[in-house]
Order: C-alpha cells, then sequence, then structure tokens
C-alpha cells in the first residue's frame, strides 16, 4: 500500500514537472522583460502608461468641454499637461469608445486610475486565455503566463494601450463561436472597434467561413457604436477625427507593408487587396473550423493595416494561440516565434527588428492559408465543455 502511494505521488510529481519547468521558465523571462526593456523601462521615465495618459485626458476633455472638443488635439494637449506635467504628449487618434472607457477613471488620482486600468488589461487578456484553451489545471497556468511573455504584450500594458482587449475579444469570441453561441461570439467581436485597425478583417473571414450570424451581430453592435461616437461628437468632430489620421506620429508605418518593403500607392493597395482576397478564400475552406478563419483574418489585418505600433503586435498572440490548439502543425514555428519575441534578445540588439515582424506575419499568413487550402474542413469538433476542470495534461487534450 505504501508503495502504492509513492508511486502515485511520483507519477503526480512528473505530471506537474514540465508545467512547473514552463511556469518558472515564464516568470523569469517577464522579470527580464520588467528590468531591461529598451527607453529605461521602471526607471523613472516618463513614457510609462503614455497611451491610457491620452485616453483619460480625451476623457477629461469630453466631462468637462463636451465630448465634441475631444479631437481639439490643443485642448487634449493642455489636458494631458495638468494631468501629468511631467509626461510628454501625444494626440489623441483613437475612436471615442476608447475615451469613454477612460472617463469613470477620472475621478481617481492619476496613479491610482492608471493601475486600475493595467490591471484590468492584464487580467483580460490572462484570463481570456485560460478560458478559451482546452488545457486544464496547471498545465493552463503555465500556457497562459508563457503566452503573454513577448516583449510586445507587457509593453502594451505598461504604456495602457487598449489593445490587449482586442485580443482577449478574440480569444473569448473563438471560444462562444466554438459553442456554436454565434450571436454572443458577434457581440464580443464589436469589442474590434477599440482599435479597427488590428483585427477588423476577422468578422469578414468569419462570414466567408460561414458564421453570418456572427458577422450581423458584430456589424450591428460596431454600426450602434459608431452612431452614438458620430452623436457625440458631431460632425465637426468627425471631421477633426479623419483630419488628425493624416498626421500620425513618427514610427506608425514600421510594421506595414509601406515600412516592411517599400510600398506604397497603387502597389500597396493591390498587395492589400491580394491579402484579403486570400484571407477570404482560406475562411471560405475553413467552415467547419472557424478558429484558423479568425486567426487568419486577425493576421491579414495586421498586414493590411496603414499604421500600426508595436504594441498591436498583442493580437499576434491572440492568432498563435488559436493556432497552436487547432492546427499543432505550426507548434514549432510558433515556439520560434515565442523565442524571437523574447525582450532578452532585444535589448542585446539581438531581436527581430519590427519590419522583420511584418515578414514573419506574411509567411505565417502565407502558410496558414496554404494548410486551410490543404485541410478544407466542412464539419467542426465538438469542444471540451469542461476545459475549466480537470486534471492538468499536455499530451492529450482536445482541439476545437
Amino acid at each position: 500500500m505504501v508503495r502504492g502511494v509513492a508511486e502515485s505521488l511520483a507519477r503526480a510529481g512528473l505530471r506537474l514537472l514540465l508545467p512547473a519547468c514552463l511556469l518558472g521558465v515564464a516568470l523569469y523571462l517577464m522579470v527580464i522583460d520588467l528590468l531591461h526593456m529598451p527607453n529605461g523601462r521602471l526607471r523613472g521615465q516618463t513614457w510609462a502608461g503614455v497611451d491610457f495618459h491620452t485616453y483619460l485626458a480625451a476623457a477629461v476633455t469630453g466631462l468637462q468641454h463636451g465630448w465634441f472638443e475631444i479631437y481639439d488635439q490643443t485642448l487634449v494637449r493642455s489636458t494631458q499637461s495638468e494631468l501629468v506635467p511631467n509626461q510628454f504628449t501625444q494626440p489623441f487618434l483613437s475612436p471615442p469608445v476608447d475615451s469613454w472607457l477612460a472617463a469613470p477613471l477620472a475621478a481617481l488620482p492619476y496613479g491610482i486610475a492608471f493601475a486600475v486600468w493595467a490591471s484590468v488589461l492584464l487580467l483580460a487578456l490572462v484570463m481570456a486565455l485560460g478560458w478559451s484553451s482546452s488545457y486544464r489545471g496547471p498545465a493552463r497556468v503555465a500556457a497562459v503566463a508563457v503566452a503573454i511573455t513577448p516583449w510586445w504584450v507587457l509593453l502594451a500594458i505598461y504604456v495602457g494601450q487598449v489593445v490587449p482587449l482586442v485580443a482577449a475579444a478574440l480569444l473569448v469570441a473563438w471560444r462562444l463561436v466554438r459553442q456554436d453561441r454565434e450571436i454572443a461570439a458577434g457581440l464580443v467581436l464589436s469589442v474590434i472597434v477599440l482599435k479597427p485597425n488590428t483585427a477588423v478583417l476577422v468578422p469578414f473571414v468569419l462570414l466567408a467561413a460561414g458564421r453570418w450570424r456572427t458577422f450581423v451581430a458584430c456589424a450591428a453592435a460596431s454600426g450602434v457604436i459608431a452612431g452614438m461616437s458620430v452623436l457625440a461628437v458631431g460632425v465637426e468632430g468627425v471631421h477633426d477625427y479623419l483630419g488628425s489620421l493624416g498626421h500620425l506620429p513618427g514610427g506608425a508605418t514600421a510594421l506595414t507593408l509601406g515600412g516592411a518593403f517599400g510600398l506604397s500607392g497603387s502597389a500597396a493597395m493591390v498587395v492589400r487587396a491580394g491579402i484579403v482576397l486570400a484571407a477570404l478564400v482560406a475562411g471560405f475552406t475553413q467552415r467547419g473550423r472557424p478558429g484558423m478563419a479568425m486567426a487568419i483574418g486577425a493576421i491579414a489585418s495586421l498586414l493590411t493595416a496603414p499604421y500600426l505600433h508595436n504594441s498591436d503586435l498583442c493580437v499576434l498572440v491572440a492568432a498563435g494561440w488559436i493556432v497552436w490548439h487547432e492546427a499543432p502543425v505550426w507548434r514549432a514555428a510558433l515556439v520560434a516565434m515565442l523565442l524571437a519575441a523574447s525582450p532578452y534578445l532585444l535589448v542585446r540588439n539581438l531581436g527581430t527588428p519590427l519590419t522583420g515582424w511584418v515578414h514573419i506575419e506574411a509567411a505565417f499568413l502565407a502558410g496558414l492559408v496554404v494548410t486551410a487550402l490543404l485541410t478544407r474542413q466542412v464539419e467542426g469538433r465538438a469542444i471540451d465543455t469542461a476545459a475549466l476542470t480537470g486534471r492538468a495534461e499536455f499530451v492529450r487534450h482536445v482541439t476545437a
């Protein structure tokens, strides 16, 4: 009996060894990320929370002067200086809904408001990763910890960028659509309006994959938000917003086709059209595997975006997470991408430059399109409805 208990404990220890090792590596990488991020991370630099600072300044401007003034960049800049005098300012180029999200925090001291905001961003992404996965127990904890180690994830949290919410929405919608809760999935996907350029093609590729209810729900919810935005800022505010987009901050094109391949004008438009067409065709072949359609749509969105910032690569985490679960053949490549995103390599000048990530995205998308064409699925498998319970298993888990 004693021997049986000892053997059971030994087997349990072996099952927990790999998750424990992965979790330890993840924590180590995150510590490196915090201590060695370029530009003096955690060394008193004033760019911490810079994006939240902008959202909050727009919110305060709207609350004090009316929402039609949130694209008056002079007024927003003045509010930014009042909120945090020693932080540099930047124009507010986001949809009105981003400032609405920050508005409830306007009454709090700035430091507390940013802490709450950053915590919500990280918690949303972590919970979405965990809830959408079919790993269980400690295995799920370790997998989620590893998934958030790329430098751009904690950078997005550090500057207060909304894109982790978009990535989280993709993951939650993925699980919902696997459960045939298509309308709920569409409503969740409307979170894309927070930063449309990062994932705008996902609903359209899902439509090509036959998930028209999801598309209609997303379009309806997004339309309501857009209508409310126009009513709030008025025609003049819309004009100011569109005018501001013509003066993008420096570096906004490094992650685009123009920055990586030097494409512009008609050539860029033709390439973008080709990417969209390829994504839609690939989505059509994945009518039984909507997750692959979503991943393809997300990467195609990044490649066709007219401007992006480095934190927008958080969408790659969602796409990679989905592909990891649905297409095991890609796991070795995903591990290589994860290692390439190590903050340690970045600070040692060994990391992949921003333009290099566009090349990686293009190769990834091309591979996924080919995979989709070769593995056409018209019927999906049932997901593991007990994914939130049970013991950790790395080898045996359900693929959606």
